[in-house]
């Protein structure tokens, strides 16, 4: 889309504004902020739910962190899950801050869905909409959103519906995200059986009694120790082919 009237396309100037864990309430220009830990800041928003109101706020528990990061609708639970699936994501954080800018005419603001800090140390700033639901205003907040990120050295993402058979896999295995699934001699015995590629079921009877050993072979694969064949072709099931994932230790 065309850059919105009044703003820099070199970059816009930009102030955010944030929860620091000493002094509260902060607002800084963007250049003093390039460095700051965003994953670990509170929400500049309070989730509310109201009776009638048609978005879904929440809390969800994050495995990566094991902290509670909110969401205000489905959309953004759901992205939630699939961030928190991801290896590669070691810290996240729902709005994060708020971005205050001049368009030309009057003071505008915006707070990011997500800050998202990966473990190479890049960040990432994340909008959550489905392509339907981007209203000209939004499609301009989202504009001046990537050419601030682009500007702090972040990557931006403005994310919408995902995968359906990716994301019905996800929410399965998030029910066994918690550590407190992983058994470690049934693990081990996964491990061993699974180095050799079969049966998601065959070898979780293999390893021991299924009732004890399929939680655990779950955990497993949230944790990508075991993998399992294109989790967005078909859904997880007993004939699914899973095997120990390529580095992982026997």
């Amino acid at each position: 889309m065309a850059v919105p009237a009044g703003v820099d396309q070199a970059g816009p100037c930009v102030e955010l504004l944030y929860v620091d864990a000493v002094h509260g309430h902060c607002r800084r220009p963007l250049r003093e902020c390039l460095t700051g830990r965003f994953e670990d800041v509170a929400p500049v928003r309070t989730f509310r739910w109201s009776r009638g109101e048609r978005h879904f706020p929440g809390w969800y528990w994050a495995a990566t962190t094991g902290r509670h990061v909110g969401f205000e609708s489905w959309l953004e639970w759901d992205r939630l899950l699939l961030m928190d699936f991801d290896p590669s994501v070691v810290g996240i954080s729902s709005q994060p801050f708020w971005l205050h800018w001049h368009d030309g005419e009057r003071e505008r603001r915006h707070a990011p869905d997500y800050f998202v800090r990966r473990a190479d140390g890049s960040a990432m700033v994340a909008d959550v909409r489905a392509d339907e639901r981007i209203e000209p205003k939004d499609a301009e907040a989202f504009e001046v959103t990537r050419l601030v990120c682009a500007q702090a050295g972040w990557r931006f993402d403005r994310l919408g519906i995902p995968d359906a058979v990716l994301l019905a896999n996800i929410r399965w295995l998030s029910r066994y995200r918690h550590p407190r699934c992983l058994h470690d001699p049934a693990a081990a015995r996964l491990r061993e059986v699974l180095s050799t590629p079969g049966p998601l079921i065959v070898g979780a009877d293999t390893a021991g009694d299924r009732l004890s050993t399929l939680p655990v072979l779950f955990h497993l694969l949230w944790l990508h120790v075991l993998t399992a064949e294109d989790m967005t072709v078909e859904l997880l099931g007993a004939r699914t082919i899973v095997h120990l994932a390529s580095g992982a230790d026997r």
